[in-house]
């Protein structure tokens, strides 16, 4: 940047003194020290000189017979008459370049310009130009100047000004549009651009300017990136000085459009367009050129603390998080999407070896080139199974399992060792998991190559033995699988005086027409597969011997849900799960109470009910007996049934008769068969009214014909949709009451302005009130909103209005139309 070569002060206006005689038509401004006053133009010696020395200026102003004219030379401002100028005045503008001598009015005198002539414009210069260029910052923009009448553009308005450093300190200098040199026709300068300019020092006060602006083109620097996105005509650029991204158009691509690749090398240049910054003249680089991040020779241990797709924020780009130990202890460490050797399936708690990157751009370590150790394996509970693989497509294939009859699907992402060629026949050992797209499919991940011959054929003794079904195994029509990990069953049977138990697949049974039950009695035989880890010993040949008949149960529907439900037994103590599908029927057809005939299998860890029969209301025996000598009694609920509190352990709820503090306080349970109405929600601390009933064998009692003791609410139905509803009751200030339909009783169906009484009930769980025990009192009516609206409207206010302005009237003057009619008669 050039400098100034002197510095100026700004000057100072001397106060205006008027004369003592003002003549309207001559008026002179003293402005500066150099105005001859009136004891130098009493001096004839003074005149003298003055008619030989001859000054430039401007013309300033023209008026109809006179004008005034600026010195350049000095601060001066002269009167002149048309008369005094040499030539045709007609000719004379504004702004003209003149050359004058200084003369004194005889009358007033006053300075006057006199014997004036046009002369080249180029010669006559108020203002010195420094020799050099100046380097500045426009700070504020200069506008179009407002002339005024007669008068030359003023020189203060609409100025710009434009700022530049000198010595360490910062001036500031005025520009007018007219110092703008625009070669183009175009140049528009506006804050914040870069400018360079001459400063021009004023002769006659010495007051300095910015003139010849040109605006100075920034020079450019040259970045480097990744290309990172290219969509149709546009992309984005990582760049590889801060960790951002930066927009570019094609258009700004130097080479071929078509030979840009994602992840590749590039370098360019940063413009502002439209407020934002967008990369220019972009050129490619060599691969390899750019480099965002150091990464350690050194190799790592840790363990994955959190995978990436356990992480619920998508947008995270490092969600994944390993822990491994440093010089300062247990360490946390995250890692990306793109930091995996493989796009294998990792899980928490894997042993994994990372290296650790550091990026250049703002020191953020993170995991990378992670791997999974085989250790892994031998340290977790993961079930692995083996395998063969039988067929290969592009980019899958499909293994047969050693352990069951199945095939499973496997991508070929999921091979630890992406260098390994897979072939048909090879033995791999794998886990298997439910496919994410298709939760009815199990697939095979995390594959690991194994020596050829590790999975033996099975050896068959020829030994047969009898055994129980403890747990039958899990096929692919059961409702329960259990994702590939439990759908062994299991045989108990006695050897060598021992109980053994020993595991069988579907796979292993002979007649699949008559597959074994829990409890059925069975013979099978005992086969020995070699494995990696060891032999392992299964039931092969597995047959039906004998049916457990006496495993046949009955109970009660005690719970109703989307898909499942539960049993209780006839002993009134416990409930036994059961999916819709081991129904032998709809299931839309059963209802809470209802008796049901039923086997127990175990195909998990808790039994289930299976063949699942609904029997005739009284098939079940009656195994208890009235008390007649309890009459009714009251009591309040001081623990629910588990299907209100599924938390609890125990099935059965308990009615509690007198206070907590009464000594003699009893309790009573109940089950879903001792409500009187088996939709009734009871909760804890709801007061009841009950019989008692003693089992004829046990002699055990438990409260029957349980009912709650609540105060009903009349309300009408607000609105329905599908299988819930709100009623026009709040129990909460500003939320209609919920209702579900299963809770109407009848099964009626209701719908908006219906009439119903119900019971206010608060879960207590959640903390939400909804109405319970429904009961339709009126038909269908007009909902409440509807109502209130008419009866705010008046009889003026429906249909359209009829008025007679002039009723008619009859030739004698009376009411028109009053007598009666009478139909016409003809003439005769």
């Amino acid at each position: 940047m050039s400098t100034v070569s002197r510095k100026v002060s700004s000057p100072q206006w001397k106060n205006f003194q008027p004369p003592a005689v003002q003549d309207p038509a001559i008026v002179s401004y003293q402005r500066g020290p150099n105005l001859i006053n009136s004891e130098m133009a009493s001096s004839p010696t003074t005149q003298n000189n003055n008619q030989l020395f001859r000054e430039t200026g401007h013309i300033e102003k023209l008026l109809h017979s006179y004008g005034f004219v600026q010195c350049c030379d000095r601060e001066g401002r002269f009167f002149f008459h048309y008369s005094e100028f040499q030539g045709d005045i007609d000719t004379v503008k504004i702004g003209d370049a003149v050359e004058f001598q200084m003369s004194y009015d005889r009358r007033s005198g006053r300075p006057v310009a006199c014997q004036m002539v046009k002369v080249d414009p180029s010669l006559v210069s108020c203002e010195v130009f420094s020799q050099e260029r100046y380097i500045g910052s426009v700070v504020q923009e200069a506008k179009p100047a407002k002339p005024k009448n007669g008068s030359t553009v003023g020189s203060t308005d609409g100025l710009g000004r434009v700022t530049y450093e000198h010595n360490g300190e910062w001036f500031f200098l005025p520009y007018g549009l007219d110092d703008i040199v625009d070669n183009t026709g175009s140049t528009q300068i506006k804050p914040g651009d870069s400018v360079t300019f001459f400063i021009a020092t004023d002769k006659r006060n010495g007051n300095l300017h910015a003139r010849k602006l040109e605006l100075e083109e920034p020079k450019l620097t040259k970045y480097q990136g990744v290309v990172c996105s290219m969509k149709d005509s546009f992309g984005f650029i990582e760049r590889a000085d801060v960790v951002k991204e930066i927009f570019f158009h094609y258009s700004e691509y130097m080479g071929n459009i078509n030979e840009l690749l994602l992840g590749d090398d590039i370098e360019f240049e940063i413009q502002t367009r439209n407020g934002k910054e967008v990369a220019v003249n972009i050129t490619p680089l060599p691969a390899g050129t750019v480099i965002f991040e150091d990464i350690s020779v050194e190799r790592r241990k840790g363990k994955i603390m959190k995978t990436l797709k356990s992480n619920k924020r998508a947008s995270d780009p490092l969600g994944g998080k390993i822990q491994y130990e440093s010089a300062k202890g247990h360490t946390d460490i995250l890692y990306g999407d793109k930091d995996q050797d493989g796009d294998y399936t990792l899980l928490q708690g894997d042993i994994i070896e990372f290296s650790i990157a550091t990026d250049r751009r703002d020191k953020l370590q993170r995991a990378t080139r992670i791997v999974l150790l085989n250790e892994t394996f031998d340290k977790t509970t993961e079930r692995r199974e083996t395998g063969t693989v039988v067929s290969l497509k592009e980019g899958f294939g499909f293994i047969q399992c050693a352990e069951r009859d199945a095939r499973m699907f496997f991508h070929f992402s999921e091979i630890l060792d992406p260098k390994a060629e897979t072939k048909c026949q090879d033995e791999v050992e794998f886990t298997v998991t439910q496919d994410p797209t298709t939760p009815s499919r199990q697939v095979a991940c995390r594959i690991r190559g194994i020596p050829k011959g590790s999975i033996g054929s099975v050896v068959v003794k020829p030994e047969k033995y009898i055994g129980t079904v403890e747990k039958e195994p899990c096929s692919s029509k059961s409702p329960n699988k259990m994702n590939g990990k439990d759908d062994a069953g299991s045989i108990v049977f006695d050897m060598d005086g021992a109980i053994h138990k020993i595991c069988y697949y579907l796979k292993d049974v002979s007649d699949l027409r008559n597959l074994p039950r829990f409890g059925d009695k069975i013979d099978f035989n005992i086969g020995e597969q070699r494995r990696p880890g060891g032999p392992v010993r299964m039931a092969v040949n597995v047959r039906l011997v004998l049916r457990n008949l006496t495993g046949r149960c009955q109970g009660y529907i005690a719970t109703l849900k989307d898909n499942y439900g539960f049993i209780e037994n006839v002993d009134h103590d416990k409930e036994v799960f059961f999916h819709f599908s081991a129904f032998e029927g709809q299931a839309t057809d059963l209802d809470l109470g209802d008796e049901v005939e039923y086997t127990l299998a175990r195909k998990s860890s808790k039994l289930s009910a299976e063949n699942i029969k609904k029997l005739t209301t009284g098939t079940i025996p009656a195994n208890e007996e009235l008390v007649d000598d309890i009459g009714i009694m009251q009591g309040k609920i001081v623990r629910p049934m588990r299907i209100v509190n599924p938390e609890q352990e125990e099935y059965c709820g308990l009615i509690q008769i007198g206070t907590d503090d009464d000594p003699d306080k009893q309790t009573y349970p109940y089950s879903i068969t001792s409500l009187a109405d088996k939709r009734d929600f009871l909760q804890k601390g709801d007061a009841v009214k009950f019989r008692v009933a003693a089992n004829i064998v046990s002699g055990d009692r438990r409260a029957i014909h349980v009912a709650a003791v609540r105060q009903f609410i009349r309300a009408k139905v607000e609105s329905v949709k599908d299988k819930y509803g709100f009623l026009n009751y709040e129990a909460e200030e500003g939320k209609k009451l919920f209702f579900h339909m299963t809770e109407v009783h009848g099964g009626i169906e209701v719908q908006p302005g219906d009439e119903v009484e119900f019971v206010v009930v608060q879960n207590q769980r959640n903390g939400k009130y909804s109405a319970c025990s429904l009961r339709k009192i009126t038909e269908k009516r007009r909902p409440e909103r509807l109502l209130s609206r008419l009866k705010s409207m008046n009889e003026e206010m429906v249909g359209p209005r009829v008025v007679v302005t002039r009723p008619p009237k009859g030739p004698d003057g009376t009411k028109g139309f009053s007598q009666p009619r009478l139909p016409w008669a003809p003439p005769v």
